[in-house]
């Protein structure tokens, strides 16, 4: 029982995963390009012609010219040798066609599978729930899967390949060993036991470079995050207002000799079983030349069969190593490839339900939820009861950590309860369908996101069901303050933001990037709008801007408004303060100021002092 509990840890075998991915990968390019495999056809018979040509040409062309040393009449045996060697240069040259074809084939192909790898990929990652996105052991396994499905792996032609190179070589080796077993029996053995030593010895090597990608993935995420995210334009004012770039450089350099230490104690590794190999290779070659060498001299075979022994040998020895190799190389990508099937097949961390939400006014309500993130102990969240009416406008407040956004993400299904529930509509928002519970809500985080898409597409992305209503969009960035602005771009709605991608794209300002992500949250028109933070980046006229039209911001939706500014929280029919991870006081603005030594009401007199002292 020990033993097969300890075997479970260390995960599937090799022979698992290497058949899981090859079911794959077979069935992924029959279903994306079927075309791949006539390549690989193509390639097999330009391969074969070639491998005849050597086998069997050269034999016959020996003999003949043996024979007529031997005193056979010239001018007969000429015309053959003229046969041959015709022969010999169009088998060449029909070889070399198929090959190209096959080879210009399957590269194109290479790319076409990478994309469409890449697309799967990213599918995954933006649809997986949100709490994967912030498990560092997640995001190592995307880097696994994003190296070993490529680069490592050389992809679906790389395994592909390798399964080609197998079948040819067993149909190679049969050839070979018919031709071997006739004239020169004893080659065989020797030409097995060579390849079993260099077999195991490469088993050995392959061990070590797969125990290296495995250790690598965290340093590449770093490298890679040091050397390309970091180096971003986005970061240049800071890089250089605080002379970060030695510093960074310096954690950049450390990260990259982690990965050169790691590589060179690979390199050790590898080459004693290398040098190793070597020497059996060389062993084998001179017993199997001596051996042919000693029929031919002993005239058990004939001058042109000592030919063909050579190449046969060399033949067998290749199909031998051609089939072993390739099996190892095999499970080799496939033990890289494998990690893209893992990240693919993460399990749901989220229950999903089938009920239908429907479309009429929506109560909510957390009845004793408790929450703590995945892989902590401590409680973000505790005992946090609260109802939210349809229509109602609630602002919620408290200081930072208080556990104001981690409420919104529970809201909003990014993750699930610990303890409790919430209900929407009387019913557990776990039995809702999660793209119908999704549409409830139009959010904008602190951390919002704007693409390197045009101005029009970063709103319209906020409702995919909606078809392009100009007029529509326009009212949006009227009630977000944004419209004038986007008068004023060079393209219009059109502008690109950003100039990472377009000389004419635009940097937007953090107010008008602030306002761009409302008019996205108020285009999609959810039944209950979601503000976190929505005026830090603007100034005081734009803010009350925003205040004064509230109302007509969210109209008769459900509302939700996090905010630091407690003067921004009396236009809300209700204020939730959070302190000590629960909603420690709740009601209207009046009602929390005449509680003795409240929260909100010290907070409030703190805020309001500030301004005080501020204008006297």
């Amino acid at each position: 029982m020990g033993k097969k509990k300890k075997q479970n840890e260390k995960g599937p075998g090799i022979w698992f995963m290497t058949g899981k991915c090859l079911k794959y990968f077979l069935r992924f390019a029959w279903t994306e390009r079927k075309s791949v495999f006539f390549a690989y056809v193509l390639l097999f018979m330009g391969t074969a012609i070639s491998d005849l040509k050597y086998l069997l040409l050269p034999k016959l062309l020996v003999d003949e010219i043996v024979a007529v040393k031997a005193g056979a009449p010239a001018e007969e045996h000429l015309k053959i040798i003229v046969v041959y060697v015709a022969l010999t240069v169009g088998g060449e040259f029909l070889s070399r066609i198929f090959n190209n074809i096959g080879n210009h084939y399957i590269n194109y192909c290479n790319v076409f599978f990478e994309r469409k790898m890449t697309e799967r990929l990213c599918t995954k990652s933006m649809t997986m729930d949100f709490q994967y996105t912030e498990d560092p052991k997640v995001l190592d396994q995307q880097q696994k899967a994003k190296e070993g499905a490529s680069w490592y792996s050389g992809g679906v032609t790389g395994i592909l390949s390798c399964f080609y190179q197998i079948i040819y070589n067993i149909v190679l080796m049969c050839t070979v060993i018919t031709i071997i077993a006739i004239y020169c029996p004893l080659l065989i053995p020797v030409q097995i036991i060579g390849m079993a030593i260099v077999c195991y010895l490469n088993v050995k090597n392959q061990k070590i470079e797969v125990g290296t990608f495995m250790k690598l993935a965290k340093f590449n995420r770093c490298f890679g995050y040091f050397f390309w995210d970091i180096p971003s334009y986005q970061n240049g004012k800071d890089t250089r207002l605080y002379d970060a770039s030695e510093m960074l450089t310096e954690r950049g350099a450390e990260y990259a000799g982690h990965m050169i230490d790691t590589w060179h104690d690979q390199a050790l590794a590898v080459r004693k079983n290398s040098f190793k190999a070597n020497f059996v290779n060389a062993l084998r070659d001179g017993i199997s030349y001596f051996y042919i060498g000693y029929r031919a001299i002993k005239k058990f075979i004939t001058i042109g069969d000592f030919t063909m022994c050579v190449t046969a040998a060399a033949r067998l020895y290749r199909s031998l190593m051609g089939i072993g190799g390739n099996i190892q190389d095999m499970t080799k990508k496939c033990g890289y490839a494998y990690q893209f099937l893992v990240y693919m097949d993460y399990p749901d961390a989220l229950r999903k339900g089938k009920d239908h939400v429907e479309e009429k006014e929506h109560v909510i309500e957390f009845q004793h939820v408790s929450f703590k993130y995945p892989r902590s102990e401590d409680y973000v969240l505790k005992d946090v009861n609260i109802k939210i009416n349809s229509g109602e406008h609630l602002s919620i407040v408290g200081l930072n950590g208080a556990g104001k956004t981690t409420f919104i993400k529970l809201l909003c299904r990014l993750y699930d309860v610990t303890d409790g529930c919430i209900k929407v509509d009387g019913k557990d928002i776990r039995e809702y369908r999660e793209d119908e519970y999704r549409r409830l809500f139009s959010v904008v985080f602190q951390d919002f996101k704007l693409f390197a898409f045009s101005l029009r597409e970063n709103v319209e992305m906020g409702d995919t069901l909606r078809k392009r209503d100009d007029a529509y969009l326009e009212e949006t960035l009227k009630l977000s303050g944004m419209y004038e602005d986007a008068q004023n771009l060079k393209k219009g709605l059109d502008t690109v933001l950003f100039k990472g991608f377009d000389e004419d794209g635009t940097d937007l300002s953090g107010g008008q990037q602030q306002k761009t992500a409302i008019s996205r949250a108020l285009y999609k028109n959810a039944p209950v709008v979601i503000l976190d933070e929505p005026t830090a980046a603007l100034d005081p006229l734009a803010e009350y801007e925003i205040y004064r039209k509230f109302d007509n911001l969210v109209g008769g939706r459900s509302a939700i408004y996090i905010s630091h500014r407690l003067s921004s929280c009396r236009f809300c029919d209700r204020i939730a303060v959070f302190a000590d991870k629960t909603v420690k006081e709740y009601g209207t603005h009046e009602e929390l100021m005449k509680i003795k030594d409240g929260v909100y009401a010290e907070m409030f007199n703190a805020q309001a002092q500030y301004y005080v002292d501020a204008t006297a």
